[in-house]
C-alpha cells in the first residue's frame, strides 16, 4: 500500500471518529475503492511487462541460435564452394584431355581414310579394263571391299580358279602387297539353290572352298603374306539381293576381297587413352 493509500485510509478513520456527514463518508469509501482498483491495475501491468520481456529474451535466444546456425552453414558452403572449385578445375582438365583424345582419334582416322582413299584408287586404276559387273570396288567406313564375280573366278557349282581370273588376282595382289599394313579377309558367297555333290556338302561348303581357293592362289602364285589373309565361307545368308530370278541370284554368287587395317594397329588405336592433367 503506497503512501497516498496511507493518508487516504487515515483520513477516513479521522472523519470517521469525528462527526462528519454521511455524504462525505460514501465519497471517501469511493475514493479508497478507485485506488485499490488503479493500485490492483499497475500490478497487472507489470506482471504483464515481465512476461513479455521474458518473451523477447526468448526470441532473442532463438535469433541468436538461428545466427549461429546460419553462420555454421555459411562456413560449409564456403568450404564447400573451395572444393567445388577444385572439382571444376579437375573436371575442366578431364574435358581439355578428353578433346585431346577425340582430335587423336580424329586425326588417325582421317588418316587412315586417305589411306583407304589412295588404295581404293589404286585398285580401281589398277582394274579399269576389267568388266564393271565383274569387279566392284567400295570403300566403306574405312574398309575397302573387292567383290568379284563367281563367273569370273569358276566354273558353275566348282571352287577351282579359273585361268582367265589370274589377270585379275595378279593385280589385286599387288595392290594387296604394296600395302602391307593391311590384313586381307576373303569371303566365299553364295546364292540359296541348294547343291549336294560328291566333293561338296552345301552351299556353306562350297563358299568355304570357293574363299580358301582365292587365298591359296594369292599366296603360292602372287606372294601375299599367308599370315595377312584369312579364308571365311559365308554361305548363302548375307546376299546383296534377294534371289528372285537367275540374274540376283548371279549377283549374290561373289567372292569378296576386304582390305581392313591390321588387327593389332586397330586396337592400339583403341587403346589411345586421355592424357590426365
Amino acid at each position: 500500500m503506497n503512501i497516498k493509500h496511507v493518508a487516504l485510509v487515515s483520513a477516513v478513520s479521522f472523519l470517521a471518529v469525528s462527526c462528519v456527514s454521511k455524504k462525505d463518508l460514501v465519497k471517501c469509501q469511493d475514493d479508497l475503492k478507485k485506488c485499490e482498483e488503479s493500485n490492483l491495475n499497475k500490478n497487472l501491468t507489470i506482471a504483464q511487462l515481465d512476461e513479455r520481456v521474458k518473451s523477447l529474451t526468448a526470441q532473442l535466444e532463438n535469433c541468436r541460435e538461428s545466427s549461429a546456425s546460419y553462420q555454421k552453414s555459411l562456413t560449409e558452403c564456403v568450404s564447400s564452394s573451395g572444393q567445388s572449385s577444385v572439382n571444376i578445375e579437375k573436371l575442366i582438365g578431364q574435358i581439355e584431355a578428353s578433346n585431346d583424345y577425340i582430335k587423336r582419334l580424329t586425326d588417325a582416322r582421317f588418316r587412315q581414310d586417305s589411306l583407304n582413299t589412295a588404295l581404293s584408287n589404286k585398285l580401281k586404276r589398277s582394274l579399269d579394263n576389267i568388266n564393271d559387273d565383274d569387279v566392284d570396288v567400295k570403300v566403306q567406313k574405312g574398309v575397302v571391299f573387292i567383290s568379284l564375280s563367281d563367273k569370273m573366278l569358276y566354273k558353275s557349282g566348282s571352287y577351282n580358279i579359273l585361268p582367265s581370273a589370274e589377270n585379275v588376282l595378279a593385280k589385286v595382289a599387288k595392290v594387296i602387297n604394296d600395302y602391307k599394313d593391311y590384313d586381307v579377309l576373303v569371303e566365299g558367297h553364295t546364292d540359296n539353290d541348294p547343291i549336294s555333290t560328291s566333293c561338296i556338302k552345301d552351299n556353306w561348303d562350297l563358299s568355304a572352298h570357293r574363299a580358301t581357293a582365292v587365298v591359296r592362289e594369292l599366296q603360292t602364285k602372287f606372294n601375299v603374306n599367308p599370315s595377312r589373309m584369312t579364308a571365311g565361307g559365308r554361305g548363302e545368308y548375307v546376299p546383296k539381293v534377294d534371289n528372285l530370278n537367275d540374274e540376283m541370284k548371279s549377283t549374290n554368287r561373289r567372292t569378296e576381297i576386304i582390305i581392313l587395317p591390321k588387327l593389332d594397329e586397330f586396337m592400339k588405336l583403341m587403346d589411345i587413352k586421355p592424357t590426365k592433367k
